[in-house]
């Protein structure tokens, strides 16, 4: 069954692309992998911190992201308990192979004088805590074994979260669909789904076929051209011929 089984990329608002790559590089080591004009979307920076060859943390800079203050409690949690407005990113965690390089990483980032809470051992997970540029609550968590949902999915929760019987056996076991090849169409706006929040203009894209949208907002070449790379075995050719009287 086809389904999500990483993150490709996680987006977070910027106003300082700068900042956020010299802390996730410096900090937590990671390399940046991307850094250009995103796609569609005029003035605006798009970055991304590699954490493995397909999956990334992304910065998002666009004009206006300066304009917007940050307030803690509504905007940002502050840290991994705190409260936000549904919908934001209350924090994000980061995972590592092991205790010993929980504790590694946590002297990495002490080093760079940010205080860091833990290891707490949660039982599911053991993980540090502390905080990013433009208040990101981040962590840092590793997991010997794989979550077993029998022992970490509370009945008295499911029952305050008003989840049925029926339901927690849905989520238990979701539906195998295999698709149908690309050929569902686009349904109509339906107010009570979901919806991106777009001008007026650019929610027209929603009612375009899918070959047109694909045909005319793909941008696939690199900002960056590199030289051809040259076979070694015809480079060492030519030299020879080079070198012939």
């Amino acid at each position: 069954m086809p389904k999500p089984n990483d993150v490709h990329h996680l987006a977070i608002a910027t106003a300082d692309i700068k900042t956020q790559i010299e802390f996730f590089s410096d900090v937590l080591g990671m390399e940046l992998v991307a850094l250009y004009w995103m796609h569609g979307v005029d003035g605006c920076f798009h970055g991304f911190m590699k954490l493995h060859d397909k999956a990334s943390v992304a910065f998002v800079q666009t004009p206006h992201n300066h304009a917007i203050a940050p307030e803690i409690g509504v905007t940002h949690a502050g840290n991994a308990g705190g409260s936000c407005a549904p919908g934001t990113m209350q924090h994000v965690a980061f995972n590592v192979e092991s205790e010993a390089d929980l504790l590694a990483m946590r002297d990495r980032i002490r080093s760079r004088g940010i205080q860091v809470l833990g290891p707490i051992r949660h039982g599911l997970c053991t993980s540090i805590y502390f905080a990013g540029p433009e208040n990101l609550s981040l962590e840092l968590a590793t997991s010997a074994e794989p979550i077993d949902a029998r022992r970490w999915i509370d009945p008295e929760v499911v029952a305050l979260a008003g989840i049925s019987p029926a339901e927690l056996d849905r989520y238990l076991n979701p539906p195998d669909e295999a698709g149908k090849g690309g050929a569902v169409s686009q349904p109509p706006c339906d107010p009570a789904k979901p919806s991106q929040t777009m001008p007026d203009d650019m929610r027209a894209l929603l009612s375009w076929p899918d070959e047109r949208v694909t045909a005319v907002l793909s941008q696939t070449e690199p900002p960056v051209k590199l030289p051809p790379v040259r076979d070694p075995r015809t480079a060492r050719a030519s030299s020879e011929d080079e070198r012939r009287p």
